[in-house]
């Protein structure tokens, strides 16, 4: 087996680090009080997987490039599982109901079925299921 890391984080540029907290707050998940402060937010999205929200200005301190706006551009789609049809139908309105917007139409086929929405900064969530065999 290869290479294999203990934990993942995924960090996104946030314009409105209070409301993008209250958005995913809405959602259910809860954030690492020792992680959070005024420039970035480390949300628990799983025991060893972790989304950090930064304010725009300290995301470019780890970077040269230029942000991206993910209005209008799309460089990365954070997909997460959900435990049965419903609980992605739940999450995506619960997104829709905080001021997400809706990203594809549902995708349901024999063994995966899953649902999409943008978060207030336009990044890309993809919420799926996939049937246990």
């Amino acid at each position: 087996m290869g290479l294999q890391v203990k934990e993942i984080y995924v960090n996104l540029p946030v314009k409105d680090l209070e409301k993008s907290k209250g958005f995913f707050n809405s959602l259910g998940f809860e954030f690492h009080p020792e992680m959070t402060d005024e420039k970035g937010a480390c949300m628990i999205a799983g025991e060893n997987i972790f989304v950090m929200l930064l304010t725009e200005p300290f995301f470019k301190t780890f970077t040269k490039k230029e942000l991206t706006d993910a209005t209008s551009n799309t460089e990365v789609i954070t997909a997460i599982s959900a435990d049965s049809r419903e609980a992605v139908d739940e999450m995506v309105n619960k997104a829709l109901a905080a001021g997400g917007k809706a990203s594809n139409d549902k995708m349901d086929d024999e063994y995966m079925y899953g649902w999409s929405f943008q978060d207030l900064d336009g990044h890309l969530w993809e919420v799926m299921y996939m049937e246990q065999s």
